[in-house]
């Protein structure tokens, strides 16, 4: 008798549990996951103990989200981006931004319908599809600006096309998409009358004065746009698990349907402390930068004396790292040579290629640098001696 349903036989174990189980086993430091290994803010931290404390925040939330969460998301979007946001009917909070794209590609899509899915991609993106039994259709970004070709993004749209799914800033490449960039990516939609499933949750990890544009406020995109934020990576609360979807409250009825009958409400308290986050001073948003600003600054210069080439990254807390000149073998060689040799962990790529486009990622690895200052110096210690560890391995 089957064991599994068809629709989940070709998922395997995500590529972060392997690399994390590897490097738990030879006790690498890891720079695999985009796991901060320091806290979120002691302000926000105590709103959430209160809330636990208050007696009102320990039953179900309600299922769209609290009023003050979904208005903080509201006011967040019109304080940045002066977008205007219906707090009550266009925003609707989530179990995390992975969530929110689930009930989004739910919610927004039929069987049979093909959604664009911008490679490399996080991983959840194609699950996601294929469990709505809809069609994936990849384009990929080209190294090592990690740019689309105008032409294979055009011959993506079909008749079928219903959704594309953009993530800027861009895990894992750190690109920045321009404004003349999500202008041709706009342009296509609306000729083609396809939705955008934007996920923006990078939105405030951006460097060397590089603006973050949601493509929800080109012209004409409001109406066809759901845009997708994540508490975890704002304020380094990924075990919290909050995210949010916000748009035209035509388009989040659709993801509203969807996310009643997967998670149906999100953890209360958290939903109160995310709230008071989202409403910090702007001063707040402005320090994450220049915090995120020196660790990439650590990581790069890591990974130079390391003999990899990089492409800074203009936004996230992710660099794609070229090993070639180093290593010869695939990505997931070299992962696993760096992490049983060097005592590193990053992330191989593969996984987030179609089949089709996999061999872009040849040469490539992913590696994190939401960690602490120390912990950054003490891989970029470790990684000075892959030169001269790789040369040997490669005369052996």
């Amino acid at each position: 008798m089957p064991i599994t349903a068809r629709r989940v036989e070709t998922f395997g174990t995500t590529v972060f549990t392997e690399i994390n189980q590897l490097a738990q086993q030879y006790q690498a430091l890891n720079l695999g996951q985009g796991r901060p290994d320091f806290d979120a803010p002691q302000g926000v931290i105590l709103r959430m103990v209160q809330a636990l404390q208050a007696g009102s925040y320990n039953q179900y939330a309600p299922g769209p989200g609290t009023v003050s969460l979904r208005q903080a998301v509201a006011n967040h979007a019109a304080r940045f981006y002066g977008m205007e946001i219906d707090a009550a009917r266009g925003v609707i909070v989530t179990a995390g931004a992975t969530e929110a794209i689930f009930s989004a590609v739910l919610g927004l899509v039929d069987p049979g319908e093909e959604v664009i899915i911008i490679e490399p991609y996080y991983d959840s993106y194609q699950p996601n599809v294929v469990m709505a039994h809809a069609q994936p259709v990849y384009v990929p970004l080209h190294p090592p600006t990690w740019s689309f070709d105008l032409d294979e993004l055009r011959a993506a749209f079909t008749s079928k096309t219903r959704a594309l799914i953009l993530n800027t800033p861009h895990n894992p490449t750190g690109r920045v998409f321009s404004r003349a960039e999500l202008t041709m990516i706009a342009e296509l939609c609306i000729e083609h009358d396809v939705t955008v499933i934007s996920d923006e949750v990078y939105e405030h990890l951006l460097f060397d004065d590089v603006q973050h544009i949601p493509i929800a406020t080109l012209p004409g995109m409001f109406e066809r746009t759901v845009t997708i934020g994540s508490a975890g990576k704002i304020f380094n609360a990924t075990g919290w698990k909050i995210g949010w979807v916000y748009g035209h409250p035509d388009l989040m009825e659709g993801v509203a349907r969807a996310h009643q009958f997967i998670t149906f409400a999100v953890n209360h308290p958290a939903q109160e402390a995310v709230a008071y986050a989202l409403n910090l001073p702007t001063s707040y948003f402005e320090e994450l930068k220049t915090l995120y600003a020196t660790k990439r600054q650590l990581m790069l210069t890591g990974l130079e004396h390391a003999g990899l080439r990089c492409n800074v990254p203009q936004g996230t807390y992710f660099v794609m790292a070229d090993y070639s000149s180093v290593f010869t073998g695939t990505p997931m060689e070299f992962t696993r040579y760096l992490i049983e040799q060097i005592g590193v962990a990053c992330i191989p790529p593969e996984s987030f290629y179609s089949p089709e486009h996999a061999h872009i990622a040849d040469g490539f690895v992913r590696f994190a640098f939401c960690k602490t200052d120390a912990l950054l110096q003490q891989a970029s210690g470790k990684l000075a001696r892959l030169p001269q560890l790789a040369t040997a391995h490669k005369h052996e």
